[in-house]
């Protein structure tokens, strides 16, 4: 993959969008093509091996000792949504909503929950899939397309530092523990700082690309900037594509961290036979491409995914059937 300034390549994409939005999955996702798949991003499940994850009241009011006995008995796990409909007592279905299902009451909080049996339930990650969930639908598209060594990958500019910027603040901060005084003293500084920020002059704060992609042109859709690239789709059915794409975090590796890599926000072949959309707020991603690859997604026991119809409703409260 490399980083192309010219971004005529996606006019096609844009020109299928609804915009001004309008409510429906097409304010992201292409119309015009025969079938479309909603693979569902997993959630969370935390439990511990003989007793119910007790609320945070429950735990606030533990002494000390018995809260970190506690905390290295958690057990977390990705769960599927089937499982968290299950343990909820709720229904999945195509148009499901992650809130919904779990019975997120009015004003509270849909992102962790506590089912019935005690288990803790975190919401699915959004815009964001892990690099074997992609690697698993991106071996289906390459054999769906003619063109499975020629494509691109737009990538939201706005996720994990991912472009530089002029100005005071890094574009992120990677804190470390050190109980040497001196080091202490120069980190409390710095974090008092700020005050300062308004008598200095910007200066460019580095990004996981380069200043020149940073600061190049976009590929813009409707309330959406990415940055582009081209190269083979072929590369993202690899498990370990992290390795090798431009955007793969080194100075995150530098601070100790394991490789990685941004997952793209859209992913499509030149001949245009199918375009992959993980919106940065949607807890799933939708492949818009014919009815074998839809058939051939929804068929794979890894992913959980239905096919959905054009014009589906993935807004936040289109789920009716849970209501």
């Amino acid at each position: 993959m490399q980083w192309i300034s010219d971004t005529s390549a996606g006019d096609w994409l844009r020109k299928r969008l609804d915009d001004p939005w309008n409510a429906t999955m097409h304010d992201v996702v292409p119309h015009g093509f025969p079938a479309y798949a909603r693979i569902l991003h997993p959630g969370i499940v935390r439990s511990l091996p003989d007793r119910p994850v007790p609320t945070y009241d429950e735990y606030d009011a533990m002494p000390e000792a018995e809260r970190l006995a506690l905390v290295d008995q958690f057990i977390d796990e990705p769960v599927t949504w089937a499982e968290t409909a299950s343990a909820f007592g709720t229904t999945l279905h195509p148009l499901a909503q992650w809130q919904r299902i779990v019975r997120t009451p009015p004003d509270a909080d849909w992102n962790l929950r506590l089912s019935p049996d005690g288990r803790e339930f975190t919401g699915p990650m959004e815009g964001e899939v892990s690099p074997e969930m992609l690697s698993a639908i991106a071996g289906h598209l390459t054999t769906h397309t003619t063109t499975p060594d020629a494509g691109f990958a737009a990538l939201w500019e706005g996720r994990g530092g991912l472009v530089g910027h002029m100005g005071h603040s890094p574009t992120r901060l990677f804190i470390t523990f050190n109980d040497e005084p001196n080091h202490q003293a120069m980190l409390d500084r710095s974090i008092h700082d700020p005050l300062n920020n308004a008598f200095r002059k910007p200066t460019w704060q580095e990004g996981i690309l380069s200043r020149e992609i940073s600061e190049g042109p976009r590929f813009r859709l409707p309330g959406r900037d990415h940055v582009l690239f081209r190269g083979t789709v072929t590369d993202f059915a690899r498990p370990d594509w992290v390795l090798d794409v431009p955007w793969r975090d080194r100075s995150g590796e530098e601070h100790g961290f394991p490789p990685s890599a941004q997952s793209p926000s859209i992913l499509w072949p030149d001949d245009h036979a199918w375009v992959m959309v993980s919106e940065i707020d949607y807890d799933s991603t939708i492949v818009a491409g014919s009815a074998e690859l839809v058939a051939a997604i929804c068929a794979d026991e890894r992913l959980e995914a239905f096919p959905i119809p054009e014009n589906a409703d993935l807004t936040w409260d289109a789920d009716e059937v849970n209501r």
